[in-house]
C-alpha cells in the first residue's frame, strides 16, 4: 500500500500550485504594474539607500503600502475547504472530523481515531478549527504545527499523521482564520491571535506543558511561529522555509524594517529563548534562501541548521535529511540543551 506521508507530500506542492494558477485577473495585471515599476528602477545606475533605489523609497514615502496589502501580495490562498466538522451522533458534546472528496487520503476508522478536532476562539473574535493528531501513545514531545499558505487541515492531515509517527510526537494544528471551518479572513493580526488560540487550547485541553511544547512554522507558518516563540518559553522551534518580512520578500535588497512593514520575523526571532532549527531549500524559488540564512544568524539558541541542497519551497520533506535532522533535533540537540540550561542553572544557585 502507498505511504500516505509521501503521497500527500506530492499532493500539497500539487494543489499549492494549482491554487497559485487560479488568481484573479487584477491580481495578476496588479503584480504586471507592480513587475513594471521594480523594472524601471532596477538599473545599475540607479542610486540606493538601504537596498532600495531613490525611485522606490520616493514611491512608498508618498503611497506608502499597508501591511495588510504586503500580506496579499504574499498570497493567502486558502484552496476550497477540505473537510467540515460535525457534532457526533453518539456524544453530543463531541465534534467529528468528516473529509470532502477532494481530501488526499481516505482513512480506516482505525486511522481516523488519531485524529480530535475542536474550535479554539481567538482574541479577535473568530472561531478557529483546531486538530490534534495522536500520532503515538508516548510521545517525547507536541508539535504546535503553523502551515503553509495554500493547504488546510484537511490536506495536511495525512502528513501529519505520518511525520507524528515517524519522530515519535503528536501533533495540534490549526487553521488560519478563513481556511477550511474556521471563520474570519486571513491576515496578519489575525495569524498572531490564531496561534494564540490554538496555544491556550493545546495547554488547557490537553494539558501539555510548554517545555514539551515544539512551535513548527513552515513558510508563512514561520509568522505566527517566531511572534508565539518571542513571547513565551517553550521545549524548541522548528523555522521551515522562513521569511525575514513582508518587504524583504517583495523587495529583497531592503535592509531595514520599515513602519508599513509586514511579518517582520527578523526582528522577532532575538528574543526567542528556546532552541531553534531552521530548515530551508538552496533553491528555493518562493522565499529566497538568504531569508533562511538570515533567521538562523539572528537567533541566539539556533542549533545545526538544515540547509537542503538543490531542494525548493514545497519539495524539502522528500529529501531523505529531513526526517533525519528532525529525529537528531529531537533525540539529540533538545536533551543536549537541556542538560546545559540545568548545568547553567545549578552553577548560578551554587553561586
Amino acid at each position: 500500500m502507498s505511504d500516505p506521508y509521501t503521497i500527500n507530500v506530492f499532493n500539497i506542492k500539487t494543489g499549492i500550485i494549482a491554487q497559485r494558477n487560479k488568481r484573479s485577473q487584477h491580481q495578476q495585471q496588479q503584480q504586471h504594474n507592480d513587475n513594471i515599476v521594480i523594472e524601471a528602477t532596477s538599473s545599475p545606475n540607479a542610486q540606493k539607500m538601504n537596498g532600495l533605489t531613490l525611485s522606490e523609497l520616493c514611491c512608498l514615502f508618498c503611497c506608502p503600502p499597508c501591511p495588510a496589502r504586503i500580506a496579499a501580495k504574499l498570497a493567502f490562498l486558502p484552496p476550497e475547504p477540505t473537510y467540515t466538522i460535525i457534532p457526533d451522533d453518539n456524544h453530543s458534546s463531541k465534534l467529528t472530523l468528516k473529509f470532502s472528496e477532494r481530501a488526499d487520503w481516505q482513512y480506516t476508522q482505525r486511522e481516523l481515531e488519531c485524529f480530535e478536532v475542536q474550535y479554539a476562539q481567538s482574541s479577535r473574535g473568530n472561531r478557529i478549527a483546531c486538530m490534534y493528531v495522536r500520532a503515538t501513545a508516548n510521545p517525547k514531545y507536541t508539535l504546535l504545527f503553523s502551515h503553509g499558505n495554500a493547504v488546510d487541515l484537511g490536506q495536511m492531515s495525512s502528513f501529519y499523521l505520518g511525520l507524528g509517527t515517524r519522530i515519535n510526537c503528536n501533533i495540534f494544528s490549526y487553521d488560519y482564520s478563513g481556511y477550511g471551518a474556521s471563520t474570519g479572513k486571513p491576515s496578519e493580526k489575525n495569524l498572531y491571535a490564531d496561534i494564540n488560540a490554538a496555544w491556550l487550547t493545546l495547554r488547557s485541553k490537553y494539558g501539555v506543558s510548554p517545555d514539551k511544547i515544539i512551535l513548527y512554522g513552515q513558510s508563512i507558518g514561520t509568522v505566527p511561529t517566531v511572534d508565539l516563540a518571542s513571547r513565551y518559553e517553550l521545549g524548541a522551534v522548528i523555522l521551515h522555509s522562513p521569511l525575514m518580512s513582508g518587504m524583504r520578500v517583495a523587495f529583497p535588497n531592503t535592509k531595514r524594517t520599515w513602519f508599513f512593514d509586514a511579518f517582520p520575523s527578523i526582528d522577532k526571532v532575538p528574543k526567542i529563548n528556546s532552541p531553534v532549527l531552521v530548515i530551508h531549500g538552496t533553491e528555493d524559488e518562493v522565499i529566497d534562501f538568504s531569508h533562511g540564512l538570515a533567521i538562523y544568524e539572528r537567533c541566539p539558541h539556533a542549533v545545526e541548521p538544515l540547509w537542503v541542497e538543490g531542494a525548493g519551497h514545497n519539495d524539502i520533506e522528500l529529501y531523505c535529511q529531513y526526517l533525519e535532522r528532525l529525529k537528531k533535533f529531537i533525540s539529540v540537540d533538545l536533551p543536549a540543551s537541556g542538560s546545559t540550561a540545568a548545568s547553567t542553572t545549578t552553577t548560578t544557585n551554587q553561586s
